[in-house]
């Protein structure tokens, strides 16, 4: 959980930025910030699956 907050806190900022950032810079960002929820979300979803199967 405390991974997904810092995720969006960040998420927040950059947000905040992406006017002051160049587009390149933003979607890189952008690119960063999906992959890790995304290997968040694999391994919550990994784990689950391990809990439910005992």
């Amino acid at each position: 959980m405390l991974f997904l907050v810092a995720a969006l806190l960040l998420m927040g900022i950059m947000l905040g930025t992406a006017a002051h950032l160049p587009v390149p810079v933003t979607l890189v960002a952008a690119a960063v910030i999906a992959g890790w929820l995304l290997v968040f979300f694999l391994r919550e979803r990994r784990y689950h699956a391990e809990v439910t199967s005992r």
